[in-house]
C-alpha cells in the first residue's frame, strides 16, 4: 500500500481538486451520497451550490463555463434527475460550452434490471455530449475524470456525461491522481495567415463575422487590433456580442434574429467573408439564406477550433483550424495593408449600427424602448446581462451595448428557463459586477424557483420579467402562419413582484415608463437580489412589429 487509500467519491473530488474546480451545481441524491459526503471536507475549496431542479442545476453550469471557459461542473441523481438535466447539456452542445456532468446510477449489481430509475446514461446522454461513459471501477476515476476535461475542453468545447454507479463510489482503491488537464488548442499555421493576408489584399468588400467558443479577453483584445490594423468592419454571430466592443468604431452590428436590414445586405454584398469562431448555424446564418450552400459566392475563410466544422456546411476558400486566442494572436501579428479599398466604408457601417441602434418607441403605457434608454444610461459598463429565450430579448440585443468579454449569457439553443440560472451562476462567479436577467413570464415560470438559491447564497443578481400574459415567441409564429387563431398560447401569471418578495427578494410591479426608472433605482440600492415585473402590452411583440401588422400582413398574403 502507499498510503493513498481512498473511496471512489472522495477521489472523485479529489480529481475536481486537482483539475481546478472551485465552484459545483447540484441537486442531491442518495445515487451518489458519497460524493457528497466528499464535497463536506474541501468545502472551503470548493463551493457547492444546491439548486432546486436540476435543468436549472446544469443552465448555472453551462453559464458558468461560458463565463469562466472551464468546464462548468454539474452534479445531478439517476432516472428524473438525469432526465431534467439533459436540457443543460443541449444548450452546452450547441452553444459550444465546457461542461461536465456526473450523474448518480444505480449499483452494478442490479444494472439491466430496470432497477429503480435506472437508465443507460451511456446511450441516453449519447445525442447531446461530446463523449458519454460510466465508470465501473473506481481504479479508473482518475484516468476517466481526466479524459472529461480534456473532452470538454479540446476543439469545439461542449459537455461531458459521467455516470457513477452509487456502489462504485463506495469502493475503496489505492490508485494514482492524475494531473491537471491541458487544454488542447489547435493553432493556425505560416501558410494559412500568408494566405489569408493574400485574400485580403484581393478584396474591396470585406467583413470579419466573430463567435463560438474559446474565446478570452486576450484573444478579444488580439481581433480588435487585427481589425483596427486592417481597418475591417466587425459584425458579431447571433448572441456572442461581446466579442467585440460594440461601441468600437469598427463595429457593424449583429448578425442574429431581427438583424439590421442593412447589416445583412452589407454580408451579402462583401466579396470577403472572414467568419472566426461561428458555426453559422441557422439563427446567425438567417436559416441558411445568408451565404449561398455549398458554396458561397464571396471568398469564404472560415477559422474554427473544431476540424469536424470545417466544410460541414460552407464549403471555405480557406479552412482554418485554430483556437480563438491563438488565430487572433496570429492575425494580430500580421502586416497591415496600407489603404486598404474598403477603409472609407468602414464610418458607414458603424453608423449603420448606429441608426439601427437608436431606441426607436413602440407600443403600450410601459415601453420596452424606454426601459432600454433608462438602462443605457444606469448600468456599468462591465454589466453582465443573462437572458431568456423569447423575443423580449431582442430589445436587449438591438438595443444594449456590450464592451467587456465577457459579459454576455444567452442560449443560442433557444432553450427557455435559462436566464435565472444564468444570472445565479454570474452573479457567484463574479460578484462585484452588476448582473441583469431579462426573462419573459412564460420562461420565468420554469426556473423562477430557483430565486430560492439566490437567497439561500446571497447572490443578487437583477431580473427584469416582461409579462405580457403569453408565450409572446410562438404567439408571433401563429399570426404570421394561422392570423388571428392562437390556441395554447395564453397565460394566467400569478402576481410576480409578490412572488419575489415571498423568497425575501426586492420585488415590485411596473406597467408605465414613468414608473420604471424609480423601481429600478430601489431595486439597484436594495442590496439584494431583485425582481422588477415589466407589465407591457401583448402588441409590442418585438422592436420593430406588433403582432397586428403581423396578422395584417399574414391576411393579406392570404387574400393575394
Amino acid at each position: 500500500m502507499t498510503g493513498n487509500l481512498r473511496s471512489g467519491g472522495k477521489l472523485l473530488i479529489d480529481q475536481l481538486l486537482i483539475h481546478g474546480v472551485d465552484m459545483a451545481f447540484c441537486v442531491p441524491g442518495e445515487s451518489y451520497l458519497a460524493a457528497l459526503d466528499a464535497f463536506h471536507d474541501v468545502a472551503d475549496r470548493i463551493r457547492l451550490i444546491t439548486c432546486r431542479h436540476e435543468a436549472a442545476a446544469a443552465n448555472m453550469a453551462e453559464a458558468y463555463g461560458k463565463l469562466t471557459g472551464r468546464p462548468g461542473i454539474c452534479f445531478v441523481t439517476r432516472g428524473p434527475g438525469a432526465c431534467h438535466g439533459v436540457v443543460g447539456l443541449h444548450t452546452a452542445l450547441q452553444d459550444s460550452t465546457p461542461l461536465i456532468m456526473f450523474v448518480g446510477q444505480v449499483a452494478r449489481e442490479m444494472t439491466t434490471r430496470e432497477a429503480f430509475q435506472e437508465m443507460d446514461f451511456r446511450k441516453f446522454f449519447g445525442e447531446v455530449s461530446k463523449w458519454s461513459a460510466e465508470i465501473d471501477d473506481a481504479g479508473r476515476i482518475p484516468e476517466m475524470v481526466s479524459h472529461a476535461f480534456h473532452c470538454a475542453t479540446a476543439g469545439r468545447p461542449g459537455p461531458v456525461a459521467l455516470a457513477l454507479p452509487e456502489d462504485m463510489l463506495v469502493d475503496r482503491v489505492d490508485v494514482a491522481d492524475a494531473r491537471p488537464y491541458a487544454r488542447v488548442e489547435p493553432h493556425p499555421g505560416p501558410a494559412d495567415m500568408a494566405r489569408l493576408r493574400q485574400l485580403l489584399l484581393a478584396a474591396k468588400r470585406p467583413i470579419m463575422l466573430l463567435g463560438g467558443g474559446t474565446w478570452t479577453a486576450k484573444a478579444v483584445a488580439d481581433i480588435t487590433r487585427f481589425a483596427e490594423r486592417f481597418q475591417l468592419p466587425v459584425a458579431t454571430a447571433f448572441r456572442n456580442q461581446d466579442r467585440f466592443d460594440n461601441h468600437h468604431p469598427n463595429y457593424a452590428g449583429e448578425v442574429g434574429i431581427g438583424a439590421s436590414p442593412k447589416l445583412i445586405q452589407r454580408v451579402k454584398g462583401a466579396d470577403l467573408i472572414l467568419a472566426v469562431g461561428p458555426r453559422l448555424g441557422e439563427q446567425t446564418s438567417q436559416g441558411y439564406t445568408l451565404i449561398d450552400l455549398p458554396r458561397p459566392r464571396q471568398t469564404f475563410v472560415h477559422v474554427h477550433p473544431s476540424a469536424e466544422e470545417l466544410g460541414r456546411v460552407f464549403q471555405s476558400d480557406l479552412p482554418i483550424n485554430a483556437s480563438m486566442p491563438a488565430f487572433a494572436a496570429a492575425a494580430a501579428a500580421l502586416a497591415a495593408i496600407d489603404n486598404p479599398p474598403w477603409a472609407p466604408s468602414l464610418a458607414q457601417a458603424h453608423a449603420e449600427y448606429l441608426a439601427n441602434a437608436e431606441i426607436q418607441p413602440t407600443v403600450g403605457r410601459l415601453d420596452m424602448a424606454h426601459v432600454m434608454r433608462v438602462l443605457r444610461q444606469r448600468l456599468p459598463k462591465d454589466a453582465i446581462i443573462a437572458n431568456d429565450a423569447g423575443n423580449f430579448a431582442g430589445w436587449a440585443h438591438r438595443y444594449l451595448p456590450f464592451s467587456v468579454y465577457p459579459s454576455q449569457l444567452g442560449p443560442t439553443n433557444g432553450a427557455m428557463g435559462y436566464g435565472v440560472p444564468a444570472a445565479l451562476a454570474a452573479a457567484a462567479v463574479a460578484p462585484g459586477r452588476q448582473v441583469v436577467c431579462f426573462v419573459g413570464d412564460g420562461g420565468f415560470l420554469m426556473s423562477g424557483t430557483e430565486l430560492a438559491t439566490a437567497v439561500q447564497y446571497g447572490l443578487k443578481p437583477l431580473v427584469l420579467l416582461v409579462n405580457n400574459g403569453m408565450y409572446g415567441t410562438i404567439r408571433m409564429h401563429q399570426e404570421r402562419e394561422f392570423p388571428g387563431r392562437y390556441p395554447g398560447t395564453a397565460l394566467s401569471n400569478p402576481d410576480f413582484a409578490a412572488f419575489a418578495r415571498s423568497f425575501g427578494l426586492h420585488g415590485e410591479s411596473v406597467a408605465s415608463d414613468g414608473e420604471f426608472e424609480p423601481a429600478l433605482t430601489r431595486a439597484l440600492a436594495a442590496g439584494k437580489a431583485a425582481l422588477i415585473e415589466l407589465k407591457t402590452d401583448p402588441e409590442a411583440i418585438t422592436s420593430r412589429t406588433t403582432l397586428s401588422k403581423i396578422r395584417e400582413a399574414a391576411l393579406a398574403r392570404q387574400h393575394n
